[in-house]
């Protein structure tokens, strides 16, 4: 009979993702992580070499679900302005979801060191988004394309943080109507 259940590092990752995005990087120790995993202590340090390389895994994991979750948005559409307003799409799927808490990048990065792993985290991640923003500006031709790229990366963040801070149900529409507003406005070669 074959084992079903995840391996001690999945249950790991899955602990410290509940418990680090509802409770906070900085407020759970390591060993509230192996209690709620069920594994022993001596899993966490096999399969990562402290606290800090748990964090980047999880953030890390974060992230590639962040991705995952444009890229679906995107799935299918051919135009660049259409791929640029299905980020807020995606956006919304995200804060709309029961216990959404924020950013998991900005919630760790709060009180972290400049350096640190959340800190490169969050910037892996920032980088990642405003490339993409200023390669579909690019391909869709606007005249200035950063600027464009910079006012929905500001939107974007507007959106997150008026969606966590005030709770603000429309605040990810709201945004993708303003970033509408920017795209059929800007100047564009093409």
């Amino acid at each position: 009979m074959v084992s079903t259940r995840p391996s001690a590092r999945q249950r790991l990752l899955e602990a410290a993702d509940r418990l680090f995005y509802s409770e906070g990087v900085h407020t759970v120790g390591i060993d509230k992580v192996i209690q709620e995993a069920g594994v022993a202590k001596g899993s966490l340090f096999y399969n990562f070499s402290g606290k800090d390389d748990l964090v980047a895994a999880y953030l890390e994991g974060r992230d590639q679900r962040r991705r995952d979750r444009i890229a679906r948005h995107q799935q299918g559409l051919k135009d660049p302005i259409e791929k640029l307003l299905a980020i807020f799409d995606a956006l919304n799927e995200a804060v709309s979801a029961p216990g959404y808490r924020g950013c998991a990048f900005a919630n760790a990065n709060a009180e972290a060191l400049p350096g640190s792993v959340e800190a490169k985290a969050l910037r892996t991640f920032r980088d990642w988004l405003a490339d993409t923003l200023l390669a579909l500006s690019e391909e869709a031709g606007f005249t200035d394309a950063a600027d464009v790229a910079a006012r929905l990366g500001l939107l974007y963040d507007g959106a997150v943080a008026n969606s966590q801070l005030d709770t603000h149900p429309d605040a990810v529409r709201l945004a993708k109507e303003l970033a509408s507003m920017v795209l059929n406005n800007s100047p564009r070669t093409t």
